[in-house]
């Protein structure tokens, strides 16, 4: 038997080091890695058989679903997107994804609405909670305090500028107005000092400079960082998932609105010491800090992922030893 991971076609400007993250905590898995096996080209696959964990989120090409039938996968961690749903789950992809039930879910939102189309499907939160096969002991930590892609879907002079298109729907919807509202609310939340010592960390990239050995080489290089880091601030989902799994203390930074990204977070944002900000800039935690995050802030992780976790781990052991 052959054995598959996931890799990833890249956007227009940029990609997505989250991507290789989960596919890392596939290949844990694995006993060898005998392809890499495009996500949005699986339908093309017409090789030997081949076994492959089937995590994450799908599918930008939904019109090119289901894959090939010499794929033999294995469904947890799954992720459909609410653009992609009414696509993916006709009935092709309803009969594909009942052949292969139980279907494993990233979160509740994709639980849900496989099981109103009549598919076994059940939440098993994301694959990166495995991830403790990075982490490092207490006497490795050291100082460092990284902040990674903080509100990164508030609106930036990069979105804004990209073509005179996004440029017009900017002045449109209001987001020519809130350029610097990154740095501003990061101000409110926090301190200056902070600021001004902490390591930045970026998990997108720009495209066409990295091969995909490359870019699970920085994906490694990133977890190797936060697995020695004495706090990470975040709103990357695949950068405090894994946090939660190699026992470094991290703060999720949470301003997302829109159904698109909330569906994504159903069942997973409970998981995380979180910083929850509203429309108009105000803002809560759910671990009872007084006045902004600073260098002496401490945080204990929920540890609400362990219960996730160890089944994920049994049911990836599983599939690859039947």
């Amino acid at each position: 038997m052959k054995y598959g991971i996931l890799t990833y076609l890249e956007g227009k400007e940029k990609y997505n080091v989250g991507d290789y993250v989960q596919s890392l905590a596939a290949r844990q898995f694995l006993p060898r890695v005998d392809t890499f096996m495009n996500r949005e080209k699986l339908a093309d696959y017409s090789g030997d058989g081949i076994r492959l964990i089937m995590n994450g989120w799908f599918t930008h090409n939904h019109s090119n679903w289901v894959p090939a039938n010499q794929i033999d996968p294995l469904f947890v961690s799954f992720h459909v997107n609410s653009t992609a749903a009414p696509f993916m789950l006709d009935d092709k992809g309803i009969s594909y994804l009942k052949a292969h039930e139980p279907i494993g879910c990233r979160d509740r939102y994709t639980a849900q609405i496989l099981q109103e189309k009549g598919i076994d499907a059940y939440f098993t939160g994301c694959l990166t909670l495995t991830l403790d096969n990075y982490k490092v002991d207490d006497s490795e930590r050291g100082d460092a305090i990284y902040i990674v892609d903080p509100f990164y879907n508030y609106p930036t002079r990069e979105k804004v500028f990209l073509t005179p298109k996004h440029f017009v729907k900017s002045v449109l919807n209001g987001n020519l107005f809130k350029l610097n509202q990154i740095e501003k609310q990061l101000a409110k939340v926090v301190d200056k000092e902070l600021l001004e010592s902490a390591q930045y960390i970026t998990q997108i990239k720009p495209v066409g400079q990295e091969t995909d050995e490359e870019k699970f080489a920085y994906a490694e290089e990133c977890l190797n960082k936060y697995a020695k880091a004495k706090l990470v601030i975040t709103s990357r989902i695949h950068c405090a998932l894994p946090c939660l799994a190699m026992g470094t203390p991290v703060i999720f930074l949470n301003a997302f609105n829109t159904f698109v990204d909330t569906c994504r977070f159903d069942g997973i944002a409970e998981l995380f010491n979180r910083i929850d900000v509203a429309d108009d800039g105000s803002f809560t935690s759910n671990f009872g800090l007084e006045g902004k995050i600073n260098a002496n802030t401490m945080v204990t992780n929920l540890g609400l992922h362990h219960q996730l976790a160890e089944p994920l781990k049994e049911r990836c052991r599983g599939f690859i030893n039947q």
